[in-house]
């Protein structure tokens, strides 16, 4: 028995279907492209990936783990070409693992102009970041500092006491929190 040859209704029907397709395919891949940084930082916040720090209410309570204890170690940078100070008043704290801490940084624009400035964190050892809890921090909005300004940075914060039961921390001593502020440029918003 012979086969017909696809009719020209069948062929036109199978490229619109294949059209559709690849259309919904590209919208998609699209879309993902659009979503993709807000679910990486979400990621990255849920699972401390990358040194990213957690975020908690100021009235979550945590178990104080007597007797553990790390050094925290502050860092702190601004990008070149940005005309601020910026350092830790102290560059190490001794915390009670469960407690909570606060660390004051301090900025001051250089410049003759207002600079907006934003910083960006990570914690190291990056593994560490998971259980690294913020509680309040002037990373969570842009700073603006008028000519000549000095003003003084609070982050208050916790180590979560899961720590000690991870065994990629298992050896974990001191923990670096790292800030970097860059400028805003002017009608731009933070992301």
């Amino acid at each position: 028995m012979a086969t017909l040859p696809p009719s020209p209704f069948d062929r036109d029907r199978r490229n619109r279907r294949t059209l559709v397709t690849m259309a919904l395919v590209g919208l998609a891949m699209l879309g993902l492209g659009f979503a993709s940084v807000p679910l990486y930082r979400i990621f990255c916040e849920q699972t401390g990936f990358g040194g990213t720090t957690r975020r908690a209410e100021a009235s979550s309570s945590v178990r104080v783990a007597t007797g553990h204890t790390l050094s925290i170690r502050f860092d702190s940078n601004v990008q070149p070409g940005m005309p601020w100070q910026f350092y830790p008043e102290h560059p190490t704290d001794t915390v009670t693992v469960g407690a909570k801490d606060m660390a004051i940084f301090v900025a001051k624009n250089m410049s003759d102009k207002p600079v907006t400035g934003t910083a960006s964190f990570n914690v190291t050892p990056t593994q560490a970041g998971a259980y690294f809890t913020k509680i309040q921090c002037f990373c969570f909005t842009q700073q603006t500092l008028q000519p000549g300004e000095e003003v003084r940075m609070p982050v208050l914060y916790y180590v979560d006491p899961k720590i000690l039961d991870d065994p990629d921390n298992r050896d974990t001593q001191e923990i670096t929190l790292s800030y970097t502020f860059y400028p805003v440029e002017q009608g731009k918003k933070a992301s």
